[in-house]
């Protein structure tokens, strides 16, 4: 899209948040609070306000400025699969 769009002066970027506690885990586990719990215990997740300030960063950026890849994760998030959780 980014290429698509270039000429027209419309920005286009992608913000890739790491672990972030939602309602998804409940949704995922089919409603079992407490196995949807146990994804965020041990370490401090992202919160959806985290990301809604992100996001109101990279579209306050001036005209010239286009944050075109952002990845965010929880301090304690290597990767998607490397997470250091307390014991």
């Amino acid at each position: 899209m980014r290429i698509d769009l270039n000429k027209t002066g419309i920005k286009v970027g992608a913000i890739n948040p790491g672990l972030t506690q939602t309602e998804f885990s409940k949704v995922r586990f089919k409603g079992d609070e407490e196995r949807a719990g146990k994804v965020y215990q041990g370490f401090e997740a992202l919160q959806p306000e985290d990301i809604a300030d992100i996001i109101s960063f990279v579209v306050s950026r001036p005209y010239h400025v286009n944050i075109a890849d952002l990845t965010v994760m929880p301090s304690a998030q290597a990767s998607s699969t490397i997470l250091n959780k307390d014991s």
